[in-house]
């Protein structure tokens, strides 16, 4: 009868945890969109993430640098995937976003990658998304801008 009662509790107590820890996600939030054809020399920011490297609408070489700062909760494993797609969506380059801070926290975090594109060059969009482990859709959020690979 003890032992029913000890299971009992412990499973209402992981319950309310992990009620609690979902209720504290944050929704994602759509990135700002920049007027089309705009530039700006300044670096690309969002609620949890921020892109110094390279710069909205930015040319880039088919291989390219990533660098900025990106919230913890991003991060599994102390990194986060980064794509770029073309006009159509196609997935046409990408590579890991890395850190080597702590990245168990929620604060930002720098961040660096390396990302390649292949056979493909004109308007395009970098995109970062949040590592989800976890395959849950409530989990998702990424964020993109434009750029121009040459």
């Amino acid at each position: 009868m003890q032992l029913k009662l000890i299971i009992t509790i412990v499973v209402l107590f992981i319950v309310v945890i992990l009620g609690a820890a979902l209720i504290a996600i944050p929704s994602p939030t759509p990135a700002p969109t920049p007027t089309p054809g705009a530039t700006t020399t300044e670096p690309f920011v969002s609620e949890n993430v921020i892109v110094t490297s390279p710069l909205s609408h930015e040319s880039v070489p088919r291989t390219f640098r990533v660098a900025g700062q990106a919230r913890g909760s991003w991060f599994f494993g102390a990194s986060f995937p980064l794509q770029v797609r073309d006009p159509e969506n196609n997935n046409v380059g990408g590579g890991i976003a890395q850190t080597a801070d702590n990245w168990m926290t929620t604060e930002f975090v720098s961040f660096e990658g390396k990302v390649e594109v292949e056979d493909y060059s004109g308007p395009a969009n970098l995109v970062l998304l949040k590592d989800n482990p976890s395959g849950l859709p409530e989990l998702e959020d990424s964020v993109e801008f434009p750029i121009v690979v040459q």
